[in-house]
């Protein structure tokens, strides 16, 4: 198992490397960085300044190689600059020149819109996200698991037929088109009666008082437009693995051992099912980690997604690549972790490295 994680970890970092230079590639092909970080008002010396700062005066091969030195938590740094420990090292051999190896954190650079910290920016922003995207996902989970289970004890009846008919519009609907009518339905329409907001965050400050307090009807609403697909394919999966597993041979053995129907669907028929829609649970919950960007900017829901489409607006290129770099980062630990559960939920898998 170890050697299939270690592998699983470097073909992770293979994709998160293709993402990188996928991007670094697109942004420069749309214009310089520095464009984005001058303006026509600035003199020549300060636009030359800036552009060494960032090594924007190098070629683009050079610049390339720099940010993944930035990127790699092994790589070259200035240990003599006076902003030395604003990427933390451990110093390995020293390479002349106020140069040294070391073993460093991945350094993202700064947001090119107030020079803070990219990793801080987004650890900021991050909490949002990981809220709303579990919360969308629970909801999806708690309604799309029995729901397919009833689809399937009920096959060709009118219960199937309408879960079937209602998670067919599910699918079929964006994220971002559910979220407007929910706003209208919820918020406007029903506003006075729900007390639901359009926008809101979960934390918001408080006025009088120090620090913050939750609001969790703010979570509703977009908890709800974001899990609604999810919901959909996860009451798919599991209605046609559920009638499959009914159908095989091991649960036709368990009713004729005499076992109560309870006690076949629960320990024969539902466990065996849940493989398929594990992997589905696994890849939607990255999906929306990732992705809840439009259903964020709805809501104004102070995530990833929303903080992303204003540095879009901004051509704030770092913040860019760093938001990039994280959920692709995401998703290859979620893929990692759900392969390891599938040994436990179902122990015939075996992990073996080159599968």
């Amino acid at each position: 198992m170890v050697r299939y994680i270690l592998q699983r970890i470097l073909s992770g970092l293979m994709v998160v490397w293709g993402i990188v230079t996928l991007l670094f590639v697109i942004f420069n092909l749309l214009g310089s960085p520095a464009e984005a970080m001058t303006d026509e008002n600035t003199d020549e010396a300060t636009r030359k300044a800036v552009m060494a700062a960032h090594h924007l005066d190098r070629s683009l091969g050079m610049q390339y190689l720099f940010y993944l030195n930035d990127l790699s938590p092994i790589g070259m740094v200035d240990h003599l600059a006076s902003d030395g420990d604003e990427i933390g090292h451990l110093r390995i051999m020293g390479l002349g020149f106020g140069k040294c190896l070391a073993v460093k954190a991945p350094w993202l650079r700064r947001s090119f819109q107030n020079n803070r910290k990219v990793s801080a920016r987004l650890l900021e922003h991050l909490p949002g996200t990981i809220v709303l995207a579990v919360a969308a996902m629970l909801f999806a989970v708690a309604m799309g698991l029995p729901l397919g289970v009833l689809a399937a004890l009920k096959k060709g009846r009118f219960a199937d037929r309408a879960i079937t008919f209602l998670t067919l519009l599910g699918v079929s609907a964006p994220s971002f088109f559910m979220a407007v009518l929910i706003v209208r339905l919820f918020a406007v329409d029903l506003g006075p009666w729900t007390g639901l907001h359009a926008s809101g965050y979960f934390w918001e400050e408080n006025i009088f008082d120090d620090g913050f307090h939750t609001r969790w009807a703010n979570l509703f609403l977009p908890a709800l437009a974001l899990g609604i697909r999810p919901l959909a394919i996860i009451t798919q999966l599991m209605r046609a693995s559920m009638d499959e597993a009914l159908g095989a041979d091991y649960v036709r053995t368990a009713r004729a051992k005499g076992l109560s129907e309870r006690m076949v669907l629960v320990r024969h028929a539902l466990r065996n099912a849940l493989n398929p829609v594990l992997t589905s649970i696994s890849g939607w919950l990255a999906s929306l980690l990732a992705g809840a960007f439009f259903v964020e900017t709805i809501f104004d829901w102070q995530g990833l997604g929303k903080l992303t489409i204003e540095a879009l607006g901004a051509k704030d290129y770092p913040l860019i690549l760093g938001a990039a770099i994280l959920i692709g980062v995401i998703f290859v630990v979620i893929n990692i972790v759900v392969d390891v559960l599938y040994t436990i939920i179902d122990p015939r898998v075996k992990l073996q490295a080159g599968n």
